[in-house]
């Protein structure tokens, strides 16, 4: 195994993602699709994969089915290799009896029902990741950081403009990076020293001593005010007691083939940044970039045909700029720009597709027009219908519609009239 350590990966994929709904209505948040041919939950498997830890479990709870089917088709190993798999954990009432409840209680309590899961792999230390976030990372760089600066655990940091820090655990740190003060999600977030704009926040991304994490986690299953998260509990009370808390900064990761800073972190958490976040990867050169073969980027292969453009005369034109499209997608005669297709995605004649996301088996009609929309799910548009041009008529319609005003039309919608 590459690095120093013998580490054990936990992915935290269980959240309701209530921010993204409707995109959450049927499915987990880290299922939801991202970048034509992926799911969300997929960066961070294979930030995992690439950096050589192989050795994962993914928790799951809300809404798990979708997400379930998703891993056991995608990402599946053979059986003879030690400490090499991909296994998804569901709520399972592990400690019922302790603690009487199905569902984990926060983060760390996640964490906590599945100790046994650390008991049986005895790892040195365990990387424990959010399964929501679209971002590129080396694990084993910061795995080695954690083991070279002797600490017992390591937070993942990444610099956020002021205005929007207040989403996020917010570190005060040392001229070493260890941990010097954290405030969770405050409403005055301290800046950086001498960068009065910016915070320096936590990536929710962790890798602890395991020695440490069972101390931590014994200790706050038993405490009666805690909410049994990370950001809230788990860290104060390590900054509290003294444990060697180091940050790790995520823009020195090295990732191969990739030139200068790792700048790229997103929470996809609310529908604008999701929104935003596609429309990053249709730039001419995209800040973060899904073509390096230096860092591959899995997913299912679901062999789908290739995606193909017919018809060139007159306006009836099958064509895409500035546009990602996945497989078995056809653009027959109409014209798509700046938006990011799914699988087997057909765009009729004469139709118009503008910085718009559309999922798998959307089918838009003969002179339909999108213009800044989320399209989920096999829903079928009329033709002639336009989405994203009359926001009231989008509203009456029942689509919902972000605060920047992006229209976002729900899994297998069927129009009426």
């Amino acid at each position: 195994m590459p690095g120093k350590l013998r580490v054990l990966s936990m992915v935290l994929a269980g959240g309701q993602g209530s921010r993204l709904f409707p995109l959450t209505a049927k499915r987990a948040k880290p299922a939801v699709p991202f970048g034509s041919k992926y799911r969300i939950v997929d960066f961070v498997l294979n930030n995992l994969m690439n950096s050589g830890l192989y050795a994962i479990y993914v928790l799951t709870q809300f809404k798990a089915q979708s997400l379930t089917e998703h891993i056991q088709r995608s990402w599946r190993f053979g059986t003879f290799l030690e400490d090499t798999f991909i296994l998804l954990v569901p709520a399972q009432m592990y400690r019922y009896e302790e603690l009487g409840s199905a569902w984990y209680r926060g983060t760390a309590d996640a964490i906590y029902q599945n100790l046994h899961l650390v008991a049986n792999h005895h790892p040195e230390a365990v990387a424990i990741l959010g399964g929501d976030h679209i971002f590129k990372m080396n694990v084993a760089h910061m795995a080695d950081y954690h083991m070279d600066t002797r600490a017992d655990i390591t937070i993942a940091a990444y610099p956020v403009p002021l205005a929007e820090a207040g989403r996020f655990g917010i570190l005060q740190v040392d001229a070493n990076w260890r941990l010097a003060g954290f405030q969770e999600k405050p409403k005055d977030p301290r800046p950086i020293p001498g960068r009065p704009d910016t915070a320096l926040v936590s990536m929710g991304n962790y890798i602890f001593g395991t020695a440490a994490l069972v101390e931590l986690l014994e200790h706050d299953a038993k405490a009666p005010d805690s909410s049994h998260d990370f950001g809230k509990d788990i860290i104060p009370r390590a900054l509290k007691e003294g444990y060697r808390v180091q940050i790790y900064d995520f823009q020195q990761n090295p990732i191969p083939g990739q030139n200068g800073p790792n700048n790229y972190w997103r929470d996809v958490g609310t529908l604008d940044a999701y929104f935003e976040a596609s429309m990053d990867l249709v730039d001419i050169v995209p800040e973060f970039d899904i073509f390096n073969p230096h860092w591959p980027l899995r997913s299912v292969d679901l062999l789908s045909p290739p995606a193909k453009f017919v018809h060139e005369a007159g306006e009836r034109k099958g064509q895409a700029f500035n546009s990602i499209l996945a497989g078995g997608t056809i653009v027959s005669g109409g014209t798509v720009r700046e938006s990011v297709l799914s699988r087997n995605v057909r765009v009729n004649s004469y139709a118009l597709v503008e910085r718009s996301v559309l999922f798998d088996d959307v089918q838009v009609g003969r002179y339909a027009k999108l213009r800044n929309v989320i399209v989920d799910k096999n829903v079928d548009i009329p033709p002639k219908v336009e989405i994203g041009y009359d926001l009231e008529a989008d509203r009456s319609r029942g689509f919902t519609i972000t605060a920047s005003g992006v229209v976002v039309v729900p899994k297998s919608y069927r129009f009426t009239g």
